[in-house]
């Protein structure tokens, strides 16, 4: 997989990052939204693949978003026969966010990018338009810190394993009123709180690499995001737990289903049993090789937003990959028009 389609999923979401970039700063989130799904999906189409949706924007009767258990890619098509050998196809299920943070993108903030991830059929958890608390944390972490501990807890490990102070460590938190208990206990271990609008897939991965200066995700956000965060976290050893949320009371902002007892059915008819079952990276992401890539819409902790000049654009993407064990940060240089001049700006 890594070596067929590596390289085109970065042209995927390097097309969904420049379309909605052009709308960066209008106020116009559905559309830089809508504009970074069909440019999307036309990319995927071009690849000689099987692909199935499994997390996306939203069910079937929502098209033409890509929802979920839609399929793509060219041995998708009526006429795949004729251009693929289909039988051989390896069989590939997606997670995609065409653009996350589209707040960020509609007002001109920072930290909004295209993501995807890919693993084989059954490699990645369905997860259920609901939201997730979570917990990211560096590799020397990984199984030190727990979901089920209080954030004082988990910061004092963390410490211990980076051998830092604990005011030196940085948290990343959506900026939510139920976050306010949250943020008031790391602020009172001693550490420090980077409050996000939106985009807390750039946050979890943030916290593998060093010299980002984020050292923690917590609190709560969407589910979907929680299962492609995990796809990057595996590849690259670091900690990632979460846990689903069904209850609005709980959440208290944004839309979470009817009541408790409809997403408990909701989750039921999906094939989620234990509706409070605490996931790691390895159960959200299962498959036996899990690719994810992501480019920078605007720009962000991990990589540069789309850059337009004359007849181009540059953007800047990031691709990891399980199977190679590998985090792949590409700069690439997109020429529209017919000039040859090339402005690295």
């Amino acid at each position: 997989m890594d070596n067929v389609i590596g390289l085109e999923i970065i042209e995927v979401v390097e097309q969904a990052a420049i379309a909605s970039a052009r709308w960066m700063g209008k106020g116009e989130k559905n559309t830089a939204d809508e504009v970074a799904v069909e440019a999307m999906r036309k990319r995927m189409n071009e690849i000689h693949m099987r692909g199935r949706i499994v997390i996306g924007e939203g069910e079937r009767d929502e098209a033409p978003m890509l929802y979920i258990g839609e399929e793509v890619g060219i041995c998708t098509q009526p006429n795949a026969k004729d251009v693929c050998d289909v039988d051989q196809l390896l069989e590939i299920d997606i997670a995609v966010d065409p653009c996350e943070g589209t707040n960020l993108v509609a007002y001109g903030q920072n930290g909004s990018m295209a993501v995807l991830a890919i693993s084989e059929k059954g490699g990645l958890l369905a997860a259920p338009d609901v939201y997730m608390k979570k917990l990211a944390a560096p590799a020397v972490a990984k199984n030190h810190v727990d979901i089920n501990k209080s954030a004082t807890d988990n910061l004092k490990i963390i410490s211990d394993c980076m051998e830092r102070s604990v005011d030196e460590l940085v948290v990343v938190v959506m900026d939510r009123p139920r976050h306010k208990d949250l943020i008031n206990e790391i602020r009172q271990a001693g550490a420090r709180v980077r409050l996000i609008s939106d985009g807390d897939v750039s946050a979890a991965i943030s916290c593998a690499f060093a010299g980002t200066n984020i050292h923690a995700l917590m609190g709560i956000g969407a589910a979907p995001e929680g299962v492609i965060s995990a796809a990057a976290m595996r590849a690259l050893g670091g900690h990632f737990q979460g846990q689903l949320i069904y209850d609005p009371a709980i959440v208290k902002t944004g839309l979470i289903g009817e009541s408790k007892e409809d997403n408990m059915a909701r989750l039921k008819e999906m094939g989620i049993e234990d509706p409070d079952k605490i996931y790691n990276a390895e159960d959200l992401a299962s498959g036996e090789t899990v690719l994810f890539a992501a480019c920078g819409i605007t720009p962000g902790t991990l990589m540069e937003g789309v850059r337009f000049f004359p007849h181009g654009a540059r953007t800047q993407s990031l691709v990891i990959s399980s199977q190679s064990k590998t985090a792949r940060f590409v700069d690439t240089v997109h020429m529209f028009g017919e000039s040859k001049k090339l402005e690295l700006r």
